[in-house]
Order: structure tokens, then C-alpha cells, then sequence
């Protein structure tokens, strides 16, 4: 049988049923930052994707940069946790936890009036959205080298967390403007020691966060996500080409499960400053691909081998039977964008199922 998008696929000691991977998906529903029984409703409803990356869980208190987002940090969240990973499990799904740090892309009142952590004291522009509305982003305070040895541990530390809570794996968030792709880019890493400088310096942290969660829980249980030519959140490279193929070629030599690329512009748009292809050869690992794609175009990235997964954003909010849609060529559910962050079971857990 041909390789398509609903052909079984081993990822490191698990097999998926397809290779359709639900992307994560923010969705501001963890009061207190705790994950919730909705939260497992939600992601139960749709483990029939080959594979779940759940919306970006903090790795420490100081990681956090939006209301009611999960962590992953103490006892206590790994215990809700468990209530969602039974229940995708007992679904026949496999799930991996994101781990996130939102750096300069946060506020003081999440810190009890303490700055933001950044490799660079760099403002940001835009707004931060917080309990009390939004706000102007501050200027944060950049990270020490000790400090960022610890924040290291705190990604370790995350992980062993995440396999107490039941997870088959935790996704690296290198992506998107927080704290990993601040110090890949030189638009808001502007250091002159060893994290700075030149792309080997700045792709220092997010190679040491890799190396020590795969010495916690085993390189087969870890993936990484990197947005190469998206400038949410106020990123630019004077030169993302050559940074992020060596990124993805040092990244191979740690062996991580997968490398997950977003693989457009902000605004969802092909962008030509950064040509993925050669990405995809210089990592020796499964490769998802992640930018708007159809089922037509899905299948055909991985009849061409140039990715062996698929990730739907969007299409899995609104359709918790994706995969089955796409096998029965059936319509899609239109995603309600006013319940996307935020807000009770509506636009959340009561999306349609074909039967």
C-alpha cells in the first residue's frame, strides 16, 4: 500500500493509526493552570489523530505569558494531566505534551511585577493578553548564563513530569517568538557570550534543552517545533536560511523523534526567505510538516517523501473526526474563530462528529 495521510507510521517505540498530527492549539481553558476534565473531553474527542501535540503547557511559573494556559511543573498538574492522557489512551490515541516558555512574550502581572526573561533586554512590539486586558509589552530582563543552566533543568525537569503524567512524549516549542526562538534569532538575541552572536552560539540553549530532555526521557520520546519564516510575536533573522539549517542539521546529530516545521508566513503564506526542502534532508528523523495543508495536498508532501506527517491546526479544532472525514471525503465543520481562546464547552467540545 502507498504511503498517504491515513497509512500507519512508527515514531520512535510507538506506531500512530495515520499520519495525521493534531497541532497545538492554545485554547485558554486551564484556570489556575491546571488542566481540566473539558480539557480531556476535548482531546479524547479527537484521538483518532495519528498523533495529539496538546496546546503549550509552561514549564515553569516563570514560563508563563497567557491566561489560563496549562503547566507542567508540580504535583498537582501532573495529576489533572493524567485524566487527560487515560483518556486519550483508552481511545486508541497517542499524545505528546508541548513544553513552552513564553520569555519577552509575557507580562509582569503574570510575575507579581517582576519583568520577563529574555536572552536580550529587547521590547517587543505589540500586546500582551492578560487578565486584565490587553497591555503593551514591557522591555524584560535578560537571562544570566546561570540562569539560563537553570531554565535547562526546568525543561528537564518538565519532561520527567510529562511521563509521570502519562504522556508517549514531549514537543520542544522552539517556535513562534518564545523564549527558544528568541535566542535562535539575532532580532532578539543580541548577546556577546557563548548563547550570542553567531548561529552556533544562538542555537546553543535550544540544543542543550534537547540534549538534556533526551538524557531524561530518551531522544525516541521527544520532537521539536520550529516556525522558520513566521514573525509572529516581532521575530526576524538577518539570515534564516543558513540558521535554520544548521539548526535542523545539529538537531539531527541528537537524534529527537521528529522535527516539526511550521512552514509559513504569519498570515499562512508561502514565504520564500527560507526554502524547507533543504531542512528536511539535513534532518535524519521523521519530518511533519505543518502550513495549511488540504487532505490532497497532505497526501501528496508524503507520497513525495518530503514529510512523513501531516499537522492540522484548525481543521482538528472544528473536526474531532478528521481523519474520518478525510477517508469518507465527507464536508468539514467551519470553525466558530470567536470561542478559540477562552469561554466554556461551546466551540470547544461540541463540534459535530459524523456519527
Amino acid at each position: 500500500m502507498s504511503n498517504n495521510l491515513l497509512s500507519t507510521l512508527t515514531l520512535g517505540s510507538i506506531t500512530l493509526s495515520n499520519r495525521m498530527v493534531m497541532a497545538p492549539l492554545t485554547r485558554n481553558r486551564a484556570p489556575e493552570g491546571i488542566a481540566t476534565d473539558l480539557m480531556a473531553e476535548y482531546y479524547a474527542q479527537r484521538a483518532s489523530a495519528g498523533l495529539i501535540v496538546t496546546e503549550g503547557a509552561q514549564i515553569s511559573a516563570q514560563g508563563v505569558g497567557y491566561p489560563a494556559t496549562p503547566g507542567i511543573f508540580n504535583d498537582t498538574q501532573i495529576e489533572a494531566w493524567k485524566a487527560v492522557t487515560h483518556a486519550v489512551h483508552d481511545k486508541g490515541g497517542r499524545i505528546f505534551v508541548q513544553l513552552w516558555h513564553c520569555g519577552r512574550i509575557s507580562h509582569p502581572d503574570f510575575h507579581d511585577g517582576a519583568l520577563p526573561v529574555a536572552p536580550s533586554a529587547i521590547k517587543p512590539q505589540g500586546q500582551a493578553f492578560t487578565y486584565a486586558g490587553m497591555k503593551d509589552f514591557v522591555t524584560p530582563r535578560a537571562l544570566s548564563v546561570d540562569e539560563i543552566a537553570a531554565i535547562v533543568q526546568d525543561y528537564r525537569d518538565a519532561a520527567a513530569c510529562a511521563m509521570q503524567a502519562g504522556f508517549d512524549g514531549v514537543e520542544i516549542h522552539a517556535a513562534n517568538g518564545y523564549l527558544i526562538d528568541q535566542f535562535l534569532r539575532d532580532g532578539s538575541n543580541q548577546r556577546h557570550d557563548k548563547y550570542g552572536g553567531s548561529i552556533e552560539n544562538r542555537a546553543r540553549f535550544l540544543l542543550e534543552v534537547t540534549q538534556a530532555i533526551g538524557e531524561e526521557i530518551g531522544a525516541e520520546q521527544v520532537g521539536v517545533r520550529i516556525s522558520p519564516v513566521n514573525a509572529f510575536n516581532d521575530m526576524n533573522d538577518s539570515a534564516p536560511q543558513s540558521l535554520f539549517e544548521y539548526i535542523a542539521m545539529a538537531l539531527s546529530k541528537l537524534k529527537p523523534v521528529y522535527l516539526h516545521v511550521v512552514e509559513v508566513s504569519l498570515m499562512g503564506e508561502a514565504d520564500s526567505s527560507v526554502d524547507v526542502l533543504p531542512l528536511r534532508k539535513a534532518f535524519d528523523g521523521c519530518y511533519i510538516a505543518n502550513g495549511g495543508y488540504d487532505k490532497a495536498r497532505g497526501n501528496q508532501v508524503i507520497a513525495d517523501s518530503k514529510a512523513d506527517l501531516v499537522a492540522y491546526g484548525v481543521p482538528f479544532l472544528a473536526n474531532p473526526d478528521l481523519p474520518e472525514r478525510f477517508k469518507q471525503n465527507a464536508a468539514l465543520n467551519e470553525a466558530d474563530q470567536t470561542t478559540f481562546y477562552g469561554g466554556d464547552e461551546h466551540g470547544y467540545t461540541d463540534y459535530p462528529s459524523l456519527s
